[in-house]
């Protein structure tokens, strides 16, 4: 009995060494708004929040482009894209409640319903009387919806890669799947190896040599700012079961933007994405994941700049 024993030490042992290396405390948030915000960040008191935006490029443009990220992502998975836009463009990008330097809601709430009043509010205290608003993933999701709450808002509708079917056979995500389990996602709030982030972010690239470790590190390390892992499981707590047909009553002009290399959201939900929404555009970035505006940030561009007919 005592080599049982003695195996049960060592293994009690092994595991707890495995647990304090993997235990992550919260970053406090004035530390990752040092680290994350630049000369271009600003914050606005909103909803009980002090919302993370840029402003940037032409800023007589009327009708700016208002960027929405996707899950578990941030303003900075636009950075590619403003670079080539922001000569000619308003570009307006924000951190979504739950994510990046926002952080949690108060209300600890991630309904669609109140991402809808969320955005609404947003452009509101932005005095943002039209936009033209692209959305990605989640961020997808979020923006079809508010063309549907307030189209006189939108003058169009850009979707990438965008939520709104239900899943078939992806292989997906494996942080959101675990994040999605209810006891693991527990844990996961307290013991977040880096490897994970970085093996979700594998999943979502269809070129795995373009992630890099600074890449890494800035979803790691946001994903650690107070609130962000709990925002992040009580977001797939209260996920609600998608509901497709609601997308037919979007009548904002609309591109589909995909890459057609997605794991994560297959390139077919484009197809039901125009088939639905009446009168849309589709454009299909070869050799490209789930982020086309990381990887193929040059495609995505020329993508939108054909549909808003820039010079």
């Amino acid at each position: 009995m005592k080599w049982i024993k003695k195996i049960l030490v060592a293994f009690s042992i092994v595991l707890l060494a495995a647990l304090f290396v993997l235990y992550k405390s919260d970053i406090p948030a004035e530390t990752i708004r040092m680290n994350y915000a630049d000369t271009t960040s600003q914050f606005l008191p909103l909803m009980g929040m002090q919302v993370h935006f840029r402003d940037q490029g032409n800023q007589s443009d009327t009708v700016p482009l208002v960027l929405i990220h996707g899950l578990s992502s941030s303003l900075h998975t636009w950075d590619s894209l403003v670079v080539r836009l922001k000569e000619n463009k308003r570009i307006i990008r924000l951190d979504l409640p739950a994510f990046g330097l926002t952080g949690a809601s108060p209300e600890g709430e991630y309904s669609w319903d109140y991402y809808n009043r969320f955005v609404d509010s947003f452009l509101t205290a932005m005095n943002i009387k039209q936009c033209i608003l692209v959305g990605h993933s989640l961020g997808g999701y979020v923006a079809w919806n508010q063309a549907i709450y307030k189209p006189q808002r939108l003058v169009k509708l850009i979707l990438i890669n965008s939520g709104g079917y239900p899943r078939k056979n992806e292989k997906g995500n494996i942080g959101f799947k675990l994040a999605s389990i209810p006891i693991v996602g527990n844990i996961i709030t307290k013991f977040t190896p880096k490897k994970l982030i970085k093996k979700s972010l594998e999943d979502a690239y269809a070129d795995d040599s373009k992630i890099n470790d600074a890449l890494v590190d800035r979803h790691f390390n946001l994903l650690l700012r107070e609130g962000n892992r709990k925002a992040t499981i009580d977001f797939f707590r209260q996920r609600a079961t998608p509901l497709p047909e609601k997308i037919k009553l979007v009548q904002v002009p609309t591109l589909i933007i995909w890459g057609e290399d997605d794991q994560m959201i297959d390139v077919s939900n484009a197809y039901k994405f125009r088939t639905d929404i009446r009168g849309s555009k589709l454009k299909i970035i070869n050799h490209s994941g789930h982020v086309p505006m990381e990887e193929s940030p040059e495609a995505v561009f020329q993508a939108i700049k054909d549909y808003i007919q820039l010079n």
